[in-house]
């Protein structure tokens, strides 16, 4: 399959928590296929994307680099990554959206985070001028411009915030119905405690949709163990 842009993504290994995100967004990124009847009013603008939190945002590649070279770096990541513990994840509002976001200390998930957009970086290929202006918005502060330019991506290191969208941004005399709606939606799945012991290489299709290439295990690079 021919993807046009590639990301790290987390995504919940094969289990009732992926299950559950797949039928509230309507799109199994495992399988890149639609599932069941998601109230497009709300999911519309992240179903493409799949159920997922971003670590590394989609990139094109650097010319001369091919997804096996992509694929093998990837594991080589993972191979060098240490699982991380949460306390757990809950419903939370973000500005106008609705998302799955972690409680308690998160000083392992951001520094998981900035391994996945810095030992990546050298295969992304530099912005295009339309990319940059796409991507630069008029409120950004000077760390996400910095950020942007070295990084291609505005939402990383110190401006890093974990989450998993379970919508567009909404009006707000529904906010509280839909946060209420997730929280029944996602209460069977073992999210409280989580931990987060794989990352997952996407790849976006010509149509725009999001799809799981490979999901690796994290194993500590000082144990040696997979967990």
């Amino acid at each position: 399959m021919t993807y046009t842009r590639y990301a790290i993504y987390y995504t919940p290994p094969p289990g009732q928590f992926a299950e559950l995100g797949a039928r509230w967004l309507g799109w199994d990124i495992a399988t890149g296929q639609p599932v069941g009847t998601p109230d497009l009013d709300i999911v519309a603008t992240p179903r493409r994307y799949g159920f997922h939190a971003t670590l590394k945002a989609p990139f094109f590649l650097v010319d001369g680099v091919t997804e096996d070279d992509l694929t093998c770096a990837f594991r080589d990541l993972a191979q060098n990554l240490a699982p991380v513990a949460l306390e757990g994840l809950e419903v939370r509002r973000l500005g106008g959206f609705v998302a799955l976001v972690p409680f308690g200390n998160t000083d392992a998930l951001q520094s998981l985070a900035a391994n996945c957009v810095t030992r990546l970086d050298a295969l992304r290929a530099p912005m295009s001028e339309a990319e940059r202006l796409r991507k630069t918005k008029p409120n950004m502060t000077q760390a996400h411009r910095q950020n942007l330019e070295k990084w291609g991506y505005a939402h990383v290191m110190d401006s890093f915030r974990f989450h998993m969208t379970l919508s567009g941004p909404l009006p707000k005399d529904i906010r509280d119905r839909v946060m209420a709606q997730a929280e029944a939606h996602f209460a069977p799945a073992q999210i409280v405690p989580l931990t987060i012991s794989t990352i997952t290489l996407v790849g976006e299709r010509p149509d725009g949709t999001f799809k799981s290439i490979e999901q690796a295990r994290l194993r500590d690079p000082q144990t040696g163990a997979a967990k």
